[in-house]
């Protein structure tokens, strides 16, 4: 008996025309809007990512830097940048390279 009434009250409350309105509303607003929930949801976190991919655009920027003030700070940094990166030898000099191989 308690259950007819518990259906009873929510048939009623479904019955409402604010409450078939609302509902409407908030499922247009939820899938169909331009503007929609789910829309906002991933253009949040596309711009979380943005600003992720900013920072570490910006420590890069930063850390290279510091790296052209030691290649202008004198010849003997810019020789050893040289050796290192671009594996550039003088003409009587052997080049070794050893690659260590992670398993």
């Amino acid at each position: 008996m308690a259950q007819k009434n518990k259906f009873k009250v929510l048939l009623h409350f479904f019955r409402n025309k604010f409450v078939i309105a609302s509902l409407f509303i908030f499922l247009w607003m939820l899938f169909f809007d331009q503007n929609s929930i789910i829309d906002r949801v991933s253009l949040y976190r596309s711009i979380r990512n943005m600003k992720q991919e900013r920072e570490n655009l910006i420590n890069e920027i930063n850390r290279n830097k510091e790296i052209i003030n030691k290649l202008e700070s004198g010849s003997d940094n810019l020789e050893k940048f040289a050796r290192e990166e671009y594996m550039m030898i003088k003409p009587d000099e052997d080049l070794f390279i050893i690659i260590y191989e992670t398993k």
